[in-house]
């Protein structure tokens, strides 16, 4: 009978690992086709990986807690059907993978001579059981750290810089991921490599460059070296500060962090030191939107079999003004602003470990109210039961935190990246306000509520930040308290 290899399953374009959780077969346990195999973690979410054919398990190639690439194999099941009729997924999986085998190869030959040497780039086959090429004659970039490097705007002169962990000291994602944080956190220190190491032996050298089928010549090594001892020069000023270690006295407890609060800290730090966050505030009234859910919220429970919050509505305002401001609804790439022509807000939800997850509502400005209640309160759900699919919680182009919900009256929230904005929710109070009546003005209890968004001050200033809150406000506080139900199901 065939050995059928199970690979970790794509589980979304941005999401290049996942983490295994827990294995709910072993190695001579049988599994049936779709039965749960494992389930694995990502940083958007946990989720259950079905095997993808029937059989016994004769492999396991991952411990628990073990972190596998995407395509990787995990497992391998002895199967008695014909081999031929593995899915189709699994299938294209490992043609990815072969795929990614396919590397580009820089050579690097020191010359004596004055005058730089082009060099000649061609993409060549790797070959994993040996590999003839030596460490110090040649440096590999995958196709992942350069789709980084060119994201992230570092240039192949840079990279050129960086020591690599991996295998022949090839530049690992990792590796290029904590040369992008030491970088913008302006703590970079030289690194020395194989070409260092050749200026040693001469003082023009050719220096590896972009990948392609051409010939393309590049500068001295004197003179990049020279680059960049200029620009650890104007860097070196900059700073992290460490933070000081815990005096412990008294009667304290030492806990280890979870994955997700780990992960959460990580993508908080990484914000702020991203964007410049700028924080406004507005205040609503939202008396007629409280008056009219009293009104019909037990009909509304009856007849569509869910129940109607509060959240559905301020989405339905909020995607009615981020149909007005567009900015607000985008992303910064480099220096280029990615206008996203869906709107797909992400709600952040409280999990019972404490943690937070942003499941996202797709096309949130194309649905009723009856159908925004159902996506939150299904999203909300899953969430809870930790059902949530890794779709779920992708492709949010701006996010609404109800921090009221736990009696916040306003906050200053952190944005969830790539976005460019965050809008956060207050409680809802009772407050004697001055109005404007045909009579003159009047003091009056009426529902109040603060709101505030952070947003990314590079591209969207505090004109457009106040004026989109001012939109939403007004869209609170024009909500018809006899709204006709019969007109929006």
């Amino acid at each position: 009978m065939p050995l059928v290899d199970l690979v970790m399953p794509k589980l979304g374009e941005s999401i290049m690992e996942a983490t295994i959780l827990k294995w709910y077969k072993q190695v001579g346990d049988t599994i049936n086709l779709d039965e749960t195999l494992l389930d694995i973690a990502t940083d958007k979410v946990d989720s259950e990986v079905p095997s993808t054919v029937a059989g016994v398990i004769k492999e396991i190639l991952f411990e628990v807690n073990a972190v596998v690439p995407i395509g990787a194999v995990i497992a391998r099941v002895e199967s008695s059907a014909n081999a031929n009729t593995t899915p189709s997924t699994q299938v294209e999986t490992v043609k990815t993978i072969e795929e990614e085998k396919i590397i580009e190869e820089v050579p690097f030959t020191p010359t004596p001579t004055s005058s730089p040497t082009p060099i000649q780039v061609t993409l060549v086959q790797e070959n994993i059981a040996s590999n003839n090429v030596a460490a110090e004659d040649s440096k590999f970039y995958s196709p992942l750290v350069l789709n980084i490097a060119q994201s992230e705007g570092v240039s192949l002169n840079e990279l050129q810089y960086i020591k690599g962990t991996g295998g022949q000291g090839r530049v690992t994602k990792k590796d290029i991921l904590n040369y992008i944080v030491a970088k913008k956190a302006g703590t970079l220190t030289p690194v020395t490599n194989t070409i260092s190491s050749a200026a040693n032996n001469t003082n023009s050298q050719s220096i590896p460059v972009v990948p392609t089928q051409t010939s393309t010549p590049s500068k001295p090594l004197d003179e990049l070296l020279s680059d960049h001892a200029h620009f650890m020069a104007q860097n070196s000023s900059a700073k992290i500060a460490n933070p000081a270690d815990v005096i412990l006295s008294g009667n304290t407890e030492i806990v280890e962090m979870d994955r997700m609060r780990k992960l959460i800290a990580k993508h908080m730090v990484d914000s702020v030191q991203t964007s410049p966050h700028v924080t406004s505030f507005v205040e609503a009234d939202v008396t007629n939107m409280v008056v009219w859910r009293e009104k019909v919220k037990q009909l509304f429970e009856k007849r569509e079999g869910t129940k109607l919050t509060f959240t559905p509505m301020f989405l339905e305002c909020i995607a009615a003004a981020l149909e007005q401001f567009p900015l607000v609804n985008s992303s910064l790439q480099n220096d280029q602003i990615v206008y996203k022509k869906d709107i797909n807000i992400g709600m952040a939800t409280a999990l019972p470990t404490g943690n937070l997850i942003v499941p996202v509502i797709k096309g949130a400005n194309q649905l009723s109210i009856v159908g925004l209640s159902k996506a939150v309160n299904d999203l909300a759900n899953a969430a809870r039961n930790n059902q949530l699919k890794p779709a779920d919680t992708q492709g949010g182009t701006f996010t609404v935190t109800n921090v009221g919900t736990f009696g916040s009256l306003m906050g200053t929230p952190i944005i969830n990246q790539p976005q460019v904005a965050i809008l956060a929710l207050g409680a809802i109070k009772k407050r004697a306000v001055v109005v404007e009546t045909p009579q003159g003005d009047a003091i009056t209890v009426r529902h109040m509520m603060f709101i505030s968004m952070s947003y990314d001050h590079r591209i969207v200033d505090g004109a457009i930040g106040t004026q989109f809150l001012a939109a939403v406000v007004k869209a609170f506080e024009a909500w018809d308290p006899n709204r006709q139900w019969f007109q929006y199901v």
